[in-house]
Parts: structure tokens; sequence; C-alpha cells
């Protein structure tokens, strides 16, 4: 009888997580085939059933649902159902799970949400068709007309309204927003549950940092779709592009600068590296004669010969420079980046250089940040840097820096010929990519995240 009993527990709990997944794939197949390219990523998500839920959640692993929802919204509105799956699908695919940040996490939510709907709102498919509000129209003819908290609008050719907007630039648009604003927009784009984002301090745990790369790969793959379509295309499609080129452009500017590390030996005594008893037995049978000599240096990947330039053409703030030092400064230094013995020119350039200071440890970069005169104020010339450097190469004050980095917003007159070492320029908002040399890295910083540090003094735990 108690075997009865129990089943007779537990099949109805078993029917229902059927049918869930039943509704969840019928879901998944209507967005399918509408969105052919979007395969790759309506495929990754495993259902999980959470009870307590009033609509979809994620974590990048799972699909998280509460039946009772899911069968009474099914019923009476499945376009809903459709348009939220999608929904949770967008914030995976650009991302947004990780890239929070110390970024306020309400107003990162509301960002991201608006960032997805203003991609699915403009596709136009049956199956994520609604009715726009007054408010998401105003909302995104904000966007598109007018670049928020002073960004400039880079559109892909002369007289073309803005088409990546990306979360982040939403995100600074916010801040500027009163509370009786936020809550409209809170309201009126809130799709799904964000409560399984990660913390900033679990975004570096192993679990997140694979759960992350498989988005990447999948991202790809979604990309990879969308371009075998060609002339397909079609106008929601473009910014769902553009969404994709910004969220691949936001990558850590400390796992960037890894990239400008080099195999180097440098002294150090590692005691595991020898066996003691051996060592011992040495000076015990020889004197002062040891079997076995410790390790005396180790190979160990850091920097060690750095050029950075500044920008300090008109159009570049004081303070942001003092800012991204800062900030360059704090993540080489608690990440113990750069070798014992280095050597950092940092080169202040507008349409020529205006200042080069030779440093030799992360303490006196530290003191140069506090007595920091910015010099220039004239046009923008990236190729007098580029020579400055090949003049202190001939002259035998720099042998082949590990890299270059060059601080900029992206407006100037590039080098035709490719250095020897690497070179990455850093923007601070949207720029022309077709501008920026093939041979060249690039990366888009977002300068909310360390600029509130560097005006209030703190630093990074």
């Amino acid at each position: 009888m108690s075997l009865i009993f129990d089943s007779q527990q537990i099949d109805p709990i078993s029917e229902e997580e059927k049918l869930s997944e039943k509704i969840l794939t019928f879901i998944r197949h209507e967005l399918y085939m509408e969105l052919r390219y979007m395969e790759p990523a309506l495929s990754v998500l495993a259902y999980r059933k959470m009870e307590g839920l009033l609509t979809f959640a994620t974590d990048g692993v799972y699909m998280y649902y509460a039946t009772e929802p899911l069968f009474r919204i099914f019923r009476k509105n499945a376009f809903f159902l459709e348009r939220a799956y999608l929904h949770a699908v967008l914030h995976c695919v650009f991302r947004h799970l990780w890239l929070a940040g110390r970024r306020d996490r309400r107003l990162w939510n509301i960002a991201c949400d608006i960032a997805v709907e203003m991609v699915i709102d403009s596709m136009e498919k049956n199956c994520t068709k609604r009715i726009l509000s007054w408010l998401r129209i105003h909302t995104y003819d904000a966007l598109k007309q007018k670049p928020p908290c002073g960004d400039t609008v880079m559109p892909c050719g002369k007289n073309k309204e803005r088409k990546g907007i990306s979360a982040a630039v939403i995100y600074r648009w916010l801040k500027e927003k009163p509370e009786e604003e936020l809550c409209g927009l809170e309201k009126e784009f809130h799709t799904d549950d964000h409560r399984f984002w990660p913390t900033e301090k679990e975004t570096d745990t192993p679990v997140c940092i694979q759960t992350m790369q498989n988005w990447d790969k999948t991202a790809r793959q979604v990309t990879l779709e969308q371009s075998r379509r060609g002339d397909e295309q079609e106008e929601g499609e473009e910014l769902f592009r553009a969404q994709m080129q910004a969220a691949k452009n936001r990558r850590n500017y400390s796992d960037f600068l890894k990239k400008f590390t080099v195999l180097w030996e440098e002294p150090h005594l590692d005691l595991d590296e020898f066996e003691l008893g051996y060592y011992a037995y040495g000076l015990q049978l020889y004197g002062n004669l040891p079997l076995i000599e410790p390790l005396e240096t180790r190979e160990t990947k850091k920097i060690r010969e750095f050029v950075i330039v500044i920008d300090t053409s008109y159009s570049t703030s004081g303070e942001l420079v003092k800012g991204f030092l800062q900030e360059t400064c704090s993540i080489l230094s608690q990440k113990n980046r750069f070798f014992e013995t280095c050597s950092i020119w940092i080169l202040q350039c507008d349409d020529q250089v205006q200042k080069a200071v030779h440093i030799r440890s992360t303490g006196e970069f530290e003191g140069l940040i506090g007595e920091l005169q910015i010099a220039g104020g004239g046009g923008t010339d990236f190729r007098p840097a580029f020579s400055y450097v090949e003049m202190l190469q001939n002259q035998g004050e720099m042998k082949c820096p590990d890299g270059l980095l060059y601080f900029t917003d992206g407006k100037g007159i590039y080098p035709g010929k490719k250095p020897e070492y690497k070179t990455a320029f850093l923007f601070l908002e949207d720029y022309e990519e077709t501008a920026v040399p093939p041979w060249a890295m690039r990366l888009k910083l977002e300068p909310e995240e360390w600029m509130h540090e560097y005006q209030t003094g703190k630093r990074r735990d």
C-alpha cells in the first residue's frame, strides 16, 4: 500500500514537468521557425522547475520556470511566453549576465532589459510582434537620436542613425534619469527574472568563466549563421548584429592586458623545486657543498617593457585620462604583472608628442598619476607616437616593447605601417571600425566602471 501511495504522489509532479517541457519545446520551435539563425542559442539552456517564479529566469545554464504561471500564461497569451523566452536567451547571447562589474545592479538590469526589448521590437516577427506603447517609442527614439551622456554617435555611414546601442551606453543614460522615470522604465521593460545572474565575485569562479566561454562560442555560431543569410537580413537583425559586436568589444580590460605579457626569467627562490633531504645530506657529508642547489630563477609571464600613449587632443578629458591611468596602474600592480626590473614609457600626444616620461616601477607610476599635468589640446594624429618609439629604439633607450596602448577617442590619423610590436587602441566610445588598421587590436572601454573609483579615491579590493 505504501508503494502505491508513493507512486500516486510522484506521478502528478512528473506529468506536470513533462507537460511543461512540451510547452517550452513548442515555444522554442516557434521561435526557430522565424529566427533560424538563432538555433545554436535557442537549444543551449536546459529546463529546470523552480516554484515561486512569475516568469522565466536563467543563469546561463538553465531556463528556470514555475509550472502554474507557465500553464496559465500559455492558455491566455502564448506570444508573451515566446517573447520572454527569447528575451532571456538574448541576455545570454549579449553576455549581460557577466558584464555588470561594479555597476548599480538595479540600473544594469533595466539597461539590459531595454537593450534586449529594443532588439526584439525591431525584429517585426509574428512570434514576437506587439503594439508598442508610447513610452517604448519615446525611449527608442531618444536612444537612437540623442547620444546618451555625451557619447558621440558613430554611424555605419553618413547621415545614418545610430544602430548599435549597448546596455552599457543605456546604463549611462539611465544614471541621469530621476527616480520617477526609472520606475516607469523598470515597469515597462521588465520581462524576466534576474535573480540567478552572478554577482561580481561569482563571475570569477570556474563555473561562471566556463559558462561565459560557452556563450562566447554560441554567439560566434549565431553570428556565422546570420552572415550566411546575406541580403535576407532585415533592419531588426542589423540591430541584433550591432548588439553582438558591442558585446564582443566589451571584454574585460584586466584580461585584455594579459595579451602584452611575455615569458621571461626572474630571480626567485622556490623551496618546492628541490629535495631538502639530499640538500641537507650534502651539507652534512661535505660541509659546505650541498648535493642539489635550489633554483634561483623561474619563468613567468609578465610585462617587461611597455608604452602607454595618451591622446591629449582637445576632445579628450583630463579627468578620464587620470582615471584610465589609475585603473591601469591598479590592475598591473595588484595582478603583479610587471617584472621587478621594468621599463614603462608614458607619452602625451595630440598632433605631436608633447611629453614623455620614463618610469621603472609601479611606485613611480602611482607618483606620476598624482602629479600628472595634461599637455596638448591640438588635433589628433597617431603617427608621431610611433615615430617617437622608433627614435627611442634607434637611440638604444628602448629595445622592442611588449606592447603599446593608445588611449583615444579614435578620431585621428592612423599609421599606415604595422609596427614590430603589439599595438592596441583603447576607445571610450563607439568608433569607426573600418578606420582602425587591421593589424591593431581594439577595445572599447566603459568609463563608468572605473571613473567613480578615481573620483572618490577608492581602489579595487
